[in-house]
């Protein structure tokens, strides 16, 4: 006999309440409810490894409120109990499809509905298991992993995060540099202050000096009044500057003199402000070589980069993949009824092989119209829009080599605008060497081609991927449809505009 488990047992007229019965005779630990409402009233106070839905001959069964009942149950696993007539309605086939472990139909053996419910609570165990092993994932910062990658961030967020001193957050375009710096804000003892994220490339270049240091009633056309700038407004707390690179240089003068004097001046007024604020900023490109030809100023540079901290793209915490993928796919599912229920083997294989060229933002999109777009109940890769990984087993280490040299490469030139000198520079690698790798991989230099990433695996031919655009959909919630206004102070959204990490 199955070791007895917990049991929310909710009966629905007729002769249901000789299955509580019988249960409760063989040892089995249950509470009954003979109404959706005292099954909410027992749910409040107690937590259930299982649900039982008895269904009798002639009642009506009210799917919405039943449905409300099973999301309100957490990790539970439902078994269902009717007549075949209830199964007769359209709408209660699809509740039982869609949210429940298994059905049994009247009449039955007590020892197959026992059956029935040892595995579901075998498999309620495993859930509890997984969502726990979940939650240890995601740890406090909100940053979701287990790999090194993540787990070296992690250390430096809490490091730096102890000080007063400018950081400088670098990483690639959707790889998670606003969620660092918001951890950087949470770790920090200004936790309790404000918190502003600044699009630099957002702002109108006209507005941005109002914006960044407010202005004074009547300093120009339409300043009726008043009005303070975003880094006054971060006073006692954090201002993220992010994608600092964009900044005009003009003002970039202004910002160094807030960094050395923590003072400003607001546009038309003539007192200088004190502003208690921590500045974090961060920059997609590399600003030492924005430095190097003058489209970043060197003495700001060195004021904002005290302590540096570099966030990885995703290819290079490819082990975070199926954790960061579990976890958006439970953000999804928690906002809309649906009857998937996870990834295939098939749709994790190709997510492993995929090179992730918008990083984590590209993950959560193709997750989010996988969820929606769907007819399954396993998403597979068609439905995250990848290719299908074909003999995963025999793939060669020396294959695997050069495909993911190519993709390095590739990736490497778009991101520097297809310039061999910073290209060979970022890969650690001489002019000519970089020649002969691109000639070896057949990749071309002229201007008009398109830039391409094979997926990892051969076999069958590469079905060509152009790299996306950077301008797409902005994880968690900073890297997730983002607004397209350019700042905000608040703690859900992004405050950035698509494209932007």
């Amino acid at each position: 006999m199955q070791q007895p488990g917990s049991i929310l047992c909710v009966t629905l007229g007729g002769h249901s309440m000789r299955v509580a019965e019988q249960l409760l005779g063989r040892g089995w630990d249950l509470a009954q409810a003979n109404d959706l409402a005292a099954a909410g009233r027992l749910q409040a106070h107690r937590s259930f490894m299982l649900g039982l839905l008895v269904v009798g001959a002639e009642s009506t069964v009210p799917e919405t409120a039943v449905e409300a009942c099973i999301g309100a149950s957490g990790g539970s696993e439902w078994v269902a109990v009717c007549e075949p007539q209830a199964l007769e309605s359209p709408a209660f086939r699809d509740l039982v499809l869609g949210s429940f472990f298994d059905h049994l139909l009247m009449p039955f053996h007590l020892n197959e509905l026992e059956l029935v419910l040892g595995h579901a609570t075998q498999r309620a165990i495993l859930r509890q298991r997984h969502d726990a092993a979940r939650r240890h994932a995601v740890d406090a910062l909100g940053m979701v992993g287990q790999g090194p990658a993540i787990t070296r961030l992690r250390e430096q967020i809490r490091k730096v995060a102890a000080t007063e001193a400018p950081v400088l957050i670098g990483g690639e375009s959707g790889s998670g540099k606003e969620l660092a710096a918001r951890a950087i804000h949470q770790c920090s003892h200004r936790s309790a202050g404000s918190f502003v994220a600044v699009n630099c490339g957002a702002i109108s270049p006209s507005l941005i000096q109002s914006e960044l240091f407010g202005h004074e009633r009547g300093a120009f056309t339409g300043a009726s009044s008043e009005r303070r700038g975003l880094i006054e407004a971060a006073s006692g707390g954090t201002i993220f500057l992010d994608e600092i690179g964009d900044l005009p240089i003009e003002l970039q003068t202004n910002l160094l003199r807030f960094l050395q004097e923590k003072t400003i001046s607001r546009v038309g007024g003539v007192r200088n402000i004190h502003v208690d604020v921590r500045v974090v900023a961060a920059s997609h490109v590399d600003l030492a070589e924005a430095v190097a030809v003058g489209q970043f100023r060197e003495d700001l540079f060195y004021r904002l980069n005290v302590l540096s901290i570099d966030v990885a793209p995703l290819r290079r915490r490819m082990e975070d993949v199926p954790i960061l993928a579990e976890y958006f796919f439970q953000r999804c599912v928690a906002k809309s009824r649906t009857r998937v229920r996870g990834f295939s083997r098939q749709a994790l294989a190709a997510m492993l092989a995929h090179a992730w060229p918008g990083n984590v933002r590209e993950l959560f999109n193709r997750v989010q119209r996988a969820v929606v777009m769907t007819d399954r109940r396993l998403i597979g890769p068609a439905d995250l829009g990848l290719q299908a990984v074909e003999n995963v087993a025999g793939m060669g280490l020396d294959v695997a080599r050069t495909a993911a040299e190519r993709d390095v490469i590739c990736l490497t030139l778009t991101r520097v605008g297809r310039n061999i000198t910073h290209a060979a520079r970022e890969l650690g690698v001489s002019r000519m060497t970089l020649y002969r790798l691109m000639e070896k991989h057949g990749i071309a230099l002229e201007s008009e081609s398109r830039l391409h990433v094979a997926p990892v695996w051969p076999e069958p031919a590469p079905v060509i991927r152009p790299t996306p655009s950077p301008r797409v959909g902005d994880p968690l919630e900073a890297m997730m449809n983002a607004p397209s206004a350019g700042f905000h102070a608040d703690w859900a959204g992004a405050g950035k505009p698509a494209g932007r990490a």
